[in-house]
């Protein structure tokens, strides 16, 4: 009797193990608030194969056996490497005319995350989150203090040409004159105020992660952080419950505590990711004034990916191996 009974124990276990390892996924998005008037034929394709490029890399690593965390940072490099997002190489430009990038990351297996906030010259600062997370006691540095831990980290520089692209700068001239326009009573486009890049991963061993990275906000004032790197606003993994990576504007995502109230939602209320995150999005956040998006990706491999502005650049990739790529509600 007892054999038997250690027989089926191992043979449930051997199948819980098995449904585990077949639920890896992979999301990714690269920023809420394009629209299809200002997306040009060839953006849009070259976008998309930048998208499913930071899927392939992730979804590798996952496939390999490893960390929802490596594959997250895996995902993420290669959308700041790209000058398409807004985010390490494209990252907008503040007021000054300077480059000043967030990035932050959590694992949900230990709650453990890291986050930085305001550097500059750093190439991918979700090298840096992690090394924050992994390699300090803290959970955020800022500015200078970051930049050093970077060197001490021995992290990749890059001059501040290499952020600076001549299409950040036309931007930067735009946005002042909406700005201007605003303080007459006019408003300020959405593409200036949001833009993002980020990536949520389920691993084989049923762990979560997420991470995020940003320039933040065109004309933004020097030393202005939004929600991409603070935990709980733009960023939030837990296991058993959710990962998530957000984008918009930030100031409204930081009040909402938009990243944590999905978690909190289907923890407490056991509404689905779908029905936490499409409430928060299309009701909550637009009460407050809110524009933006998030992916979304649950312990089951359920994915949801909401917005409320024109469009938002994102895709996913599960178990079989196929990208999933969108921009408008398609």
């Amino acid at each position: 009797m007892l054999s038997r009974f250690l027989f089926v124990t191992l043979l449930l276990m051997s199948a819980s193990m098995t449904f585990a390892e077949s639920r890896i996924a992979l999301v990714v998005h690269g920023g809420a608030g394009v629209s299809r008037e200002e997306l040009s034929p060839e953006n849009e394709a070259a976008s998309r194969k930048a998208l499913e490029e930071s899927l392939q890399h992730g979804y590798e690593i996952l496939k390999a056996g490893g960390s929802s965390l490596d594959a997250v940072s895996a995902a993420i490099v290669v959308l700041e490497d790209s000058p398409l997002f807004n985010a390490g190489r494209g990252a907008v430009l503040t007021a000054a005319g300077t480059v000043e990038l967030d990035a932050s990351i959590m694992d949900g297996a230990t709650l453990k995350a890291g986050a930085a906030a305001g550097v500059q010259g750093v190439r991918n600062p979700i090298h840096l989150a992690r090394a924050i997370m992994d390699k300090s006691p803290h959970v955020m540095l800022t500015g200078p203090g970051a930049e050093a831990f970077a060197h001490e980290q021995k992290l990749r520089f890059e001059p501040a040409e290499y952020f600076i692209l001549p299409e950040r700068v036309e931007q930067l001239k735009k946005a002042k004159a909406a700005a201007l326009k605003q303080a007459s009573g006019g408003r300020i486009p959405t593409m200036f105020k949001v833009g993002t890049v980020g990536a949520v991963a389920l691993d084989k061993q049923g762990h979560l992660a997420a991470g995020t990275s940003t320039g933040g906000m065109t004309n933004k004032r020097a030393g202005r952080v939004g929600d991409s790197p603070v935990i709980g606003a733009g960023t939030y993994a837990e296991d058993q419950v959710v990962a998530v990576s957000c984008t918009g504007h930030g100031e409204f995502f930081i009040r909402a505590a938009v990243a944590y109230d999905v978690a909190a939602r289907m923890k407490y209320q056991s509404v689905t990711v779908d029905a936490a995150t499409r409430e928060i999005i299309k009701v909550k956040l637009p009460k407050l004034g809110g524009e933006g998006g998030l992916i979304a990706l649950d312990s089951k491999g359920e994915v949801s990916t909401p917005f409320n502005t024109p469009g938002m650049f994102h895709g996913s990739i599960g178990t079989d191996g196929t990208v999933h790529i969108a921009i408008f509600e398609e």
